[in-house]
């Protein structure tokens, strides 16, 4: 979902770097824009200069494309440590394999280094056939079940190698890379456990996909959940960043750097709220969240990849509705529907 708004600035323009080219920032801080073999094109991740090394903020998907463009770069930019925001594959995926080729050590959440192996080796509800299930009894129809179960684990296919060990960030760690102290911010909804990186000496946030300046951040429900409120958990994660000087420089995982926080954190609720008011209209009658979900993203889809997306998003908009008992889920033939609860 896009939402452009006047208060943000892009202080660099337009301008991106070619796929797979690094580019500055600043002193000390490198931007490689590292194409995704999705809808969602690319990935930004970030370069940091740190003692006769680099540390990198993500990693990319695994794909030869991205292998082909990392063996490039590290020929300038050798890797001391890889820091990861959190755990879908275009942002660990190639963490395993970076180790493999230069030793780097993975940091990561505990939260996350744990869903990404429950993820990768289908461990309990943290699988395809419960993703399904929970999708089916929300209303998904036959032919995109089919579609969602034919393309498979692709945790497993983006990150087909985890390192063994990682060590552990928590909220409000200060990390040192490069002699300047970067504060470990934790987020949720988007992730089990995701971690954005504030450092006050440069007025920089790198916001992973907490904080993204032209699409909204995915907020879905899991199947290892169901009855989570990863949307009430986003909004509430959301209010850390107003603390953050409006003029802080974003380098945010999709889109450019902008600077504009408070007005993208106001966006975001409004935009969320809009989303709410919307299900609520629509749940006069009673809906699935199959149903609301090509009102709620404004076209019907049909891609895999894209419907796991927008079916866990919708879950969690009538979950966060419900929860304020605002509607209420009623079963009819093992399939769940929604009514909002005033007239």
């Amino acid at each position: 979902m896009t939402g452009m708004m006047q208060g943000i600035r892009y202080p660099f323009g337009k301008n991106t770097p070619d796929d797979g080219l690094v580019a500055s920032v600043m002193q000390g801080i490198r931007w490689l824009r590292m194409p995704l073999p999705f809808v969602l094109n690319h990935v930004n991740l970030w370069l940091i200069e740190d003692g006769h090394g680099w540390s990198c903020i993500d990693t990319g998907v695994t794909w030869d494309k991205g292998k082909a463009i990392w063996k490039e770069v590290l020929k300038t930019h050798p890797l001391n440590r890889q820091i990861v925001t959190h755990c879908h594959p275009d942002h660990v995926g190639l963490s395993g394999w970076l180790q493999q080729q230069t030793g780097a050590p993975l940091w990561m959440t505990q939260g996350e280094y744990l869903s990404a192996q429950a993820h990768i080796n289908q461990i309990g509800n943290c699988s395809i056939p419960a993703m399904l299930s929970l999708f089916k009894r929300h209303g998904l129809d036959d032919t995109r079940l089919a579609a969602l179960q034919k393309r498979g684990n692709a945790m497993k296919a983006g990150c087909p190698v985890l390192p063994e060990t990682y060590h552990q960030m928590r909220e409000g760690d200060r990390i040192n890379i490069g002699g300047f102290s970067w504060e470990v911010i934790i987020g949720f909804g988007h992730a089990y456990e995701h971690a954005a990186f504030y450092c006050n000496g440069l007025n920089i946030l790198i916001s992973g996909d907490m904080l993204l300046p032209s699409i909204s951040t995915n907020v879905p429900v899991a199947a290892c959940c169901p009855d989570g409120n990863p949307l009430k958990d986003f909004l509430d994660s959301l209010q850390k960043f107003r603390k953050l000087p409006d003029n802080t420089l974003v380098l945010p995982s999709h889109g450019r750097p902008f600077i504009g926080i408070h007005e993208r954190v106001d966006f975001l609720e409004r935009h969320h709220q809009d989303r709410c008011d919307l299900v609520l209209s629509l749940c006069r009658q009673p809906q699935t969240a199959c149903g609301i979900m090509p009102r709620l993203f404004e076209r019907d889809i049909t891609d895999a990849h894209q419907c796991q997306f927008a079916m866990g998003e919708a879950i969690a908009h009538l979950n966060y509705l419900e929860q304020q008992s605002l509607v209420k889920p009623m079963e009819k033939n093992g399939i769940l529907y929604y009514q909002r609860t005033q007239p």
